[in-house]
């Protein structure tokens, strides 16, 4: 066969190979597909989503397209973007019934280290385990709030004891993350080490695929790499001090010795990633609401004002030294309205994809299996036909018999794959307001301070506050 021969092959079969991808999941004539538009060639609408602010770019299409469902293509893949609150109903309703969670090919990359030809695959135990309901329920989580008010106490002294001024951001990040790690890993201060790589990873969660020095996605790869191998250490102390009769409860130590249907135990690689994703997904978050919490109500005295009257009567109901007990977190009802407040002014996660499980119709139109759903607050959050004068700071929207109309507030999602973390950054946000309260008073350096990033809003100087001691 000669060259030119083999040549005409290598073409034709490439070409069905290319057919086939293109045509794979491709709908019929006859569907009738949500309107809107797949962009650019590739890329589709990838950049406007990532960089232009995802809330403009759902609310501009909401209203160039439908207010209830349109079609794009972000990250690589055809998407729907199913729309206000019947939209979330539908979406929490009929999870793992037409929906299964996906993860965008940037996560994949970041936290897959079985990728590796030297790294097992992981084992089908893993999901059940991070979302292992005993860790996260109250009883678990109040025999740890006296450790994470102690935690908080030690912290804020440590950084904020004597001095006038302190960007919050960085602050909040540490605090995050360390209770992140004493929680989970039952330590912290090797990895806390490391929160800028936290940091990378965090920004290259939603980002295009570039193994270019510089770019985000190189930068989380990096990191990702770091932290693994630090994570790697822990697991072997901590198999260490096991196998030496050291008792201890925390997730790590239960996904060392959790085996699957095989009676397999989870590789060490997997360990790590799967404990790395909950770190990230324990920290950055908390640490945005905190930060936002910190600059709406610095601007607003009157609030303060209510909270500190709040956090007072629980302060004053307290002996010496002793710590907050989970009926103190009842109490803070006026808190967790400002709390929540925050989240929908600036939600701290944008929203999350699914996959499409088999065709289903909504809306009168067909949504195609293998296709993406793109779930999100922001088609509710700052909408007037939901939320009075939306763009006003108002804690008194949740005072009970008044508060949102069901499905218009969901910031941790919901259905049976509600953020299982809730309960817990509940308790992280409202210890650290009742010591921050109840010991100072603030004023922002930078009152109109510039907020960058988009997936991940961020303080531009990371909003400085100067402290006033009571």
């Amino acid at each position: 066969m000669d060259a030119f021969d083999l040549s005409t092959i290598v073409l034709v079969v490439s070409s069905l190979i290319l057919t086939a991808i293109l045509y794979q999941n491709y709908p019929s004539k006859n569907t009738k597909l949500p309107p809107g538009s797949f962009g650019w060639p590739v890329i589709g609408e990838t950049v406007e989503f990532l960089f232009r602010n995802p809330e403009k770019f759902v609310s501009d299409r909401m209203k160039k397209y439908s207010p209830d469902i349109f079609k794009t293509k972000i990250m690589g893949e055809k998407t729907v973007v199913i729309c206000g609150p019947n939209g979330h109903k539908f979406l929490f309703s009929n999870e793992e019934k037409l929906f299964t969670p996906f993860r965008t090919y940037s996560m994949q990359r970041i936290f897959r280290s079985y990728q590796s030809k030297h790294s097992p695959r992981p084992s089908s135990q893993s999901t059940g385990v991070i979302r292992q309901p005993g860790f996260l329920k109250p009883e678990a989580l109040g025999r740890y709030l006296g450790k994470m008010d102690f935690i908080t106490k030690e912290l804020l002294q440590f950084h904020w004891e004597g001095k006038s001024e302190i960007k919050t951001y960085p602050f909040a990040k540490i605090l995050t993350l360390t209770l992140a790690c004493r929680f989970f890993l039952g330590s912290s201060e090797r990895i806390v080490k490391l929160v800028n790589y936290f940091d990378d990873i965090t920004l290259g969660l939603h980002t295009m695929i570039l193994k270019v020095p510089g770019t985000a996605f190189y930068r989380a790869n990096k990191a990702a790499i770091a932290i693994r191998r630090e994570l790697i250490g822990v697991i072997k102390e901590k198999k260490e001090d096991m196998a030496n009769g050291v008792k201890m409860q925390d997730i790590l130590c239960h996904m060392i010795v959790v085996k699957d249907s095989d009676g397999k135990l989870m590789g060490e690689n997997e360990i790590a990633d799967k404990i790395m994703g909950l770190l990230v997904a324990g920290y950055s978050t908390v640490a945005t609401t905190i930060t936002f919490l910190m600059k709406y109500v610095g601007e607003r005295s009157d609030i303060y004002e209510k909270i500190l009257t709040e956090q007072k009567e629980i302060a004053v109901a307290k002996k010496a030294g002793e710590l907050l007990e989970w009926e103190d977190m009842q109490k803070m009802k006026y808190s967790w309205n400002v709390v929540c407040e925050t989240m929908r002014l600036t939600p701290p996660l944008q929203g999350t994809f699914r996959e499409v499980l088999r065709d289903f119709t909504y809306a009168g139109y067909t949504i195609p299996k293998g296709w993406k759903v793109y779930w999100t607050t922001s088609s509710t959050n700052k909408s007037p036909a939901y939320f009075q004068e939306p763009e006003v700071f108002d804690p008194s929207r949740y005072e009970k018999g008044d508060g949102p109309t069901p499905y218009t507030y969901v910031p941790f999602g919901g259905g049976p794959r509600m953020c299982p973390g809730k309960e817990y950054a509940r308790l992280v946000v409202l210890t650290f307001l009742h010591n921050v309260v109840t010991k100072y008073k603030w004023e922002l350096v930078v009152p109109n301070e510039k907020i960058v990033g988009d997936m991940m809003p961020t303080p531009e100087n990371g909003l400085p506050i100067r402290l006033h001691q009571h």
